[in-house]
């Protein structure tokens, strides 16, 4: 059966249209009084990128660089020791993806279903694909990992773009229209199919092992939607994800064994250290586990009916954007609002990602890319 993708939107609209049909408002958050903070966020440069941006990007820093991609097909590289460009390039082409990048080679889907690559500004091939892919690329060992809506997973040669293998494994009809898990670890590519984390010897295509996050349940096509969604995290052999709106859990990736899953109602990615991990729930709480056993540490309420972006873990603290422009600071060890810092923008279009000085960068909807500086 050939899978029928549905946007992370399209659900929040449909559950708006079922409240208002039952007579139920949106809540609306509480007020934050002002913070008394030592230091302010501050902010260290910015980048435009010339263009809006309406999928959520995994942002990657690689050789002190970072590549962006807008929904109209422009591309950019930025150095983010000091937010200049290293180089630019328009597809003139609509783009269904982030982009995957190792510090030299870029890779992009189009609205037409072409993977492309490209090198210093200047496209080295493309390769037409058989479906479509709203998840981004991965390059990795002299390859471009995909995978595509039908939950089929695919690599290319980096240097040719030929096509090496293609692994296909059936799941239930609906896709999430979202950027979802596709990483390396080790000699391992890890893939997010349906509800499970699946091994994939990158050589090859062969499965090497597979372990449910969350099982489908309901009535529905809609209700039995369980992907796992970007970004998970990885510590060690550790590797945490969230299935979308129904579980998070960790996965010791070396054995390929399920450490432990929890109940959590989220469609953004999770953020920690060794020993806590962060997500941020649909109705705006802020939830915290033990990495090692999944235990509760804590909730927090101050961000509640807010839209939120995905964590950020720091030693600082942990970053959170809303759809409002704001960026908070909260304690990893209680939750507490520490400090917050208001943006220009309506709302963000990746998680906040760390920079290597400590400082942290966040993608907005109308395409600035900001760099602050925290405390």
């Amino acid at each position: 059966m050939k899978a029928v993708a549905i946007s992370r939107w399209a659900l929040l609209v449909f559950f708006g249209m079922v409240l208002t049909a039952c007579g139920v408002s949106k809540p609306k958050p509480a007020q934050i009084p002002a913070i008394k903070a030592d230091k302010p966020i501050q902010t260290l440069w910015q980048f435009k990128l010339g263009s809006d941006v309406s999928f959520v990007q995994s942002l990657q820093t690689a050789q002190d660089r970072m590549v962006l991609t807008s929904d109209d097909g422009k591309i950019a590289v930025v150095n983010v020791l000091n937010g200049q460009a290293v180089w630019r390039h328009e597809l003139k082409t609509a783009l269904n993806t982030g982009a995957g990048f190792d510090g030299k080679h870029v890779a992009v889907v189009t609205l037409n279903n072409e993977l492309v690559l490209l090198q210093d500004g200047k496209v080295l091939w493309r390769n037409r694909l058989t479906s479509q892919s709203y998840t981004h690329p991965l390059v990795a060992g002299e390859r471009v990992f995909m995978m595509m809506a039908d939950r089929s997973v695919m690599a290319f040669d980096l240097a040719t773009g030929v096509r090496l293998w293609m692994q296909q494994r059936p799941g239930e009809p609906l896709v999430l229209k979202q950027n979802g898990v596709l990483m390396a670890f080790q000699n391992t590519l890890l893939v997010g199919l349906g509800g499970r984390l699946t091994a994939i010897n990158p050589d090859n295509g062969q499965f090497k092992w597979d372990v449910p996050i969350a099982n489908p349940r309901g009535i529905n096509d809609l209700e039995r939607l369980v992907d796992l969604v970007a970004k998970p995290t990885r510590i060690a052999n550790s590797v945490c994800v969230r299935a979308f709106q129904s579980q998070v859990g960790c996965v010791d990736a070396l054995r390929g064994s399920v450490l432990w899953t929890r109940s959590s109602v989220g469609s953004q990615g999770l953020d920690g250290d060794a020993k806590t991990l962060i997500g941020t729930e649909s109705n705006g709480m802020v939830q915290a586990w033990s990495r090692t056993t999944g235990d509760r540490l804590w909730d927090s309420d101050r961000l509640k009916y807010r839209e939120l972006t995905g964590p950020l873990f720091t030693s600082k603290g942990v970053v959170i954007g809303d759809s409002g422009g704001w960026l908070y600071l909260l304690s990893s060890t209680d939750g507490s609002l520490i400090n917050r810092v208001q943006t220009s923008s309506d709302g963000f279009a990746s998680t906040p990602t760390a920079l290597a000085d400590g400082g942290f960068v966040v993608l907005t909807r109308d395409g600035l890319l900001q760099a602050y500086q925290l405390p």
